[in-house]
């Protein structure tokens, strides 16, 4: 992050000074009442759901009994009759969310499935819920509430809907249920039907699932484990503090593997964290600051691996090379899988956002396999992952998942579980980690340089770059190289892309405007030299603001 400043407080242990008061952030939750007429306080899904804090106003009570009612009502429309699957992670805000929604999904008479023992529930195991349940049906579909904001900060709250393929819902959902939930906003929730807690609980409509048996006892479908225990490899895992934490301890009895849980605490503060590079608390295992305390620990074990709170997101601690970076371990992933499932057929394509390492695209052709490249955002792998015709999908940010052994759907939402145990299989497979893995990759296909900028815009400026058209740029070259084409939709779906790409003969880059903040963020890649991927973030930066002013 070379134009990000680092903060101090980067990689250490979280003071005193900034950890979450709880009771204030849980009295805020249900004090504040949202301004519909204030554009932070309305409902606002992005690329995953509706996030937010109840300290500013942006997720409160109100805001998750307008969606909810919305859910309900988008599944009347839609005639969605199957139950609703339902978990939540271990932020503070997530409980309180998931008693709101369970509350109106009651009074709503939707047949609702919670966690057996009020287990926190990964993002992948309510995935997994669901496409368990839909499948060889055409009726009595199932969808579910995924209640987590991920990894962001400990006073951040989330709520995300997956409908009947078990994915993050696409945008023409997301936009309807949106636009309802902000008009009970505006009508002071006026319509939207509730039931005290106590009654939803009891409800012959609410049901409990043990999430965490079905799951664990479905791995050895998609996961090797005879090869890692032959190889008798030492494991470990930092779940992080989050909706997993219960998660591994079974997974290792069950596969009977030597893998060490580092810690099982769980605390709503996230105090035993190390600290993010801008100086806040965020669960992100794709972040060397975050993962120092795993990386404390790498020498001990031949692979070690974390996931995010609600376990969508992984990151990989090899002995030989510390924290992978993202893009690198998916091309790993890429490259193992493409050449040990053999049960996959061979029209099954790979699944990459626009800003995801070219590397893929090298070990795609390598492989003989179609890429399928799409805007940012996990909704637009679900269909294929669904159906089969993706073998992967993986995002720059950590996320990814993929399909069983046999080449039928496993989840179609992210798993941070999975990949974290397929780096396992790699190195029982392979003899060797997945950074020495890595490295043998790069010296063949060749290395890329990547690094990620952001520059100051107004939300004109935005809105103009977010618009922008391929025929809006005249650029000839980049960086020294000829440019080989200029894309404002991603090539695999023709969905736009909030932005624009230029590729070239070595390199490229991708500008798109933040959804939260007055910056534009410029993706770059290049396989020459560090100095080549300066020129070309320098000169994106230039084309970009030109075209933007």
């Amino acid at each position: 992050m070379s134009s990000e400043k680092v903060s101090p407080l980067a990689g250490k242990p979280a003071p005193k000074s900034i950890l979450v008061d709880l009771g204030k952030l849980l009295a805020a939750y249900a004090d504040i009442h949202p301004d519909p007429s204030n554009p932070a306080q309305r409902v606002a899904f992005g690329t995953s759901g509706h996030r937010g804090s109840s300290l500013d106003g942006s997720f409160n009570e109100w805001h998750i009994l307008a969606i909810t009612q919305a859910i309900c009502d988008y599944r009347a429309k839609e005639s969605v009759t199957g139950p609703l699957f339902i978990g939540y992670d271990t932020h503070a805000l997530s409980k309180p969310a998931f008693k709101s929604a369970l509350e109106v999904l009651a009074a709503n008479g939707v047949a609702v499935v919670t966690s057996k023992r009020g287990e926190f529930t990964p993002t992948p195991a309510i995935s997994h819920a669901i496409l368990g349940h839909n499948r060889g049906r055409d009726s009595g579909l199932a969808d579910g509430i995924v209640v987590t904001p991920s990894h962001n900060p400990p006073d951040n709250g989330g709520f995300k809907y997956n409908p009947a393929n078990g994915g993050p819902a696409g945008t023409e959902i997301t936009a309807w249920v949106q636009q309802q939930a902000n008009h009970y906003l505006e009508g002071r929730l006026g319509g939207v039907k509730r039931v005290p807690f106590a009654q939803a609980c009891t409800a012959a409509s609410t049901q409990t699932h043990d999430y965490l048996d079905a799951y664990v006892t479905d791995l050895a479908n998609v996961i090797d484990f005879e090869v890692i225990r032959g190889a008798a490899l030492k494991l470990a895992v930092d779940p992080l503090g989050g909706a997993g934490v219960h998660y591994w301890a079974r997974i290792a009895e069950r596969y009977q593997l030597d893998l060490t849980v580092v810690s099982e605490e769980v605390d709503p503060r996230f105090a035993f964290m190390t600290v993010d590079w801008d100086g806040k608390i965020r669960m992100d295992p794709s972040s060397e600051f975050a993962m120092q305390r795993l990386l404390a620990l790498k020498d001990k074990y031949d692979v070690a691996f974390a996931c995010d709170t609600d376990h969508d997101r992984h990151g990989i601690v090899a002995r030989s090379s510390g924290l992978l970076q993202s893009n690198h371990y998916l091309a790993v992933m890429v490259d193992y899988l493409f050449r040990e499932r053999t049960y996959w057929p061979g029209s099954v394509a790979i699944g990459k956002t626009v800003v995801s390492t070219a590397l893929i695209d090298r070990v795609a052709a390598k492989a003989h396999r179609n890429l399928f490249e799409t805007p940012v955002g996990f909704k637009w792998f679900a269909p294929g992952l669904f159906d089969g015709t993706l073998g992967f999908g993986g995002e720059e940010s950590a996320g990814a998942s993929f399909l069983r052994r046999d080449g039928t759907a496993w989840t179609t939402d992210k798993d941070g579980i999975v990949p974290a145990l397929l780096s396992a299989e790699i190195t029982a497979r392979a003899g060797r980690d997945p950074g020495e893995v890595y490295h043998a990759l790069a010296k063949e296909l060749g290395t890329p340089f990547t690094d990620r900028v952001q520059a100051v815009a107004n939300a004109a400026q935005k809105q103009k770059l977010a618009k922008l058209s391929s025929s809006d740029l005249k650029l000839e070259s980049l960086a020294g190289d000829r440019v080989t084409s200029i894309v404002d939709k991603a090539p695999g779906n023709h969905a736009p892309i909030g932005g624009i790409k230029v590729t070239s003969e070595h390199g490229w880059f991708a500008a798109r405007p933040s959804g939260t903040e007055d910056i534009y963020k410029i993706y770059a890649e290049t396989f020459k030299d560090r100095q080549h991927l300066d020129a070309i973030l320098a000169e994106a930066q230039q084309v970009v603001d030109q075209v933007i002013a």
